[in-house]
């Protein structure tokens, strides 16, 4: 990679790691001359990187798909207990999701939503399938309910993160033992 590409990329991260800021903060209301003076560039600037706000919105969804990736391979669910693993994918997503609020905004495509299954569904359906074959969880519900239950768990938080009224480990805490107390099965019961 050349130093100017090197640098171009470096300045393009800059602008998506502050807009995503903006946009998490102000939600639809921000705009791309808000994102510019927030980045120290000028709206030239902003718009030769990002000639409109579809592709600076497109340009975060692939990071912010990185950055989950990334966060999910890191948190190793499979190298550790089932209630861990939820504990790190709970983190993992909190983090995530509520940096990259902008996703809200864009209309998911069948490419996009297909990705998301592959990225968070995937990781969630194995691990909760590991949790049913290890006789971690309740059986009077099905295991795809207990997903359900969970994934809403995650949706609800992350506003009040993004809304800055809990902080993302105090978020992840709360839903962990939110979810596993009502989750685990009591071996005292049977």
């Amino acid at each position: 990679m050349t130093r100017s590409a090197a640098l171009r990329d470096r300045v393009a991260a800059g602008i998506l790691d502050i807009a995503a800021s903006v946009l998490a903060e102000r939600g639809e209301q921000a705009n791309m001359t808000e994102i510019a003076e927030a980045a120290g560039v000028s709206r030239a600037t902003l718009y030769r990187y990002f000639p409109n706000r579809e592709a600076l919105l497109r340009a975060l969804q692939e990071t912010a798909i990185t950055d989950l990736t990334a966060r999910i391979a890191d948190a190793r669910l499979d190298t550790v207990p089932v209630d861990e693993a939820i504990a790190r994918l709970t983190r993992a997503f909190i983090t995530a999701t509520s940096k990259y609020r902008a996703l809200t905004m864009l209309k998911k495509t069948p490419e996009v939503s297909a990705q998301a299954n592959r990225l968070f569904a995937d990781p969630l359906h194995d691990l909760f399938r590991r949790g049913e074959a290890e006789n971690r969880f309740r059986t009077d519900l099905p295991i795809e309910t207990l997903m359900e239950l969970y994934i809403s768990l995650l949706e609800g938080a992350v506003s009040r993160v993004i809304q800055g009224r809990l902080g993302v480990e105090q978020t992840s805490a709360a839903i962990t033992t939110l979810f596993l107390n009502g989750v685990l099965r009591d071996p005292a019961r049977g």
